[in-house]
């Protein structure tokens, strides 16, 4: 179903002028098979663009936070390890508090000191597992955690989308 909602998204785009199409939400990407199928112009993967902003930093492990499907699926890691980065997530309970906050908290604009602090301790515990950056892999998250807060790269996975895009058509 999501896949045929997307393709058709992809296909009016294309039909209305569009010259790329970003899918503008990291989860969501589990369609882009969908949307690279139907259309004739280019599709810029969030995950590719993360990517070579990782190589661009000569990282070779990063962590990734977002929704538990960014997280738990194989759609984003995978891309990621096809450019030879390793990827660590957290443990499941703190997979269940990141996706948590997302949907009830950032969604709605909510940003709460408490949840940032989990957030970081979390980030924490990653970067003492090895690593070298951290994926802020839901457009949501920004708004809690930002470079400043962490000691290792951040990758605002949004940012490095649209530049991606303008990149592109610029």
């Amino acid at each position: 179903m999501l896949d045929k909602l997307m393709a058709e998204a992809g296909e009016n785009l294309a039909d209305a002028g569009a010259t790329c199409i970003l899918i503008c939400a990291n989860t969501m990407h589990l369609c882009i098979d969908a949307v690279k199928k139907v259309v004739n112009i280019p599709v810029i993967h969030i995950a590719e663009a993360t990517s070579n902003s990782i190589l661009e930093k000569n990282i070779k492990k990063v962590a990734l936070l977002g929704t538990k499907y960014t997280m738990e699926k194989d759609f984003f890691i995978d891309i990621l390890t096809s450019f030879g980065i390793e990827t660590i997530i957290p443990e499941q309970e703190e997979r269940d508090l990141i996706h948590n906050v997302i949907y009830n908290e950032l969604a709605s604009g909510i940003i709460d000191s408490i949840s940032k602090e989990k957030y970081l301790i979390i980030i924490d515990k990653l970067i003492k597992s090895g690593a070298e950056g951290i994926i802020l892999g839901c457009t949501e998250i920004p708004l809690l955690i930002q470079q400043r807060d962490v000691s290792v790269p951040v990758f605002d996975t949004t940012k490095i989308h649209a530049n991606a895009a303008f990149e592109l058509v610029k």
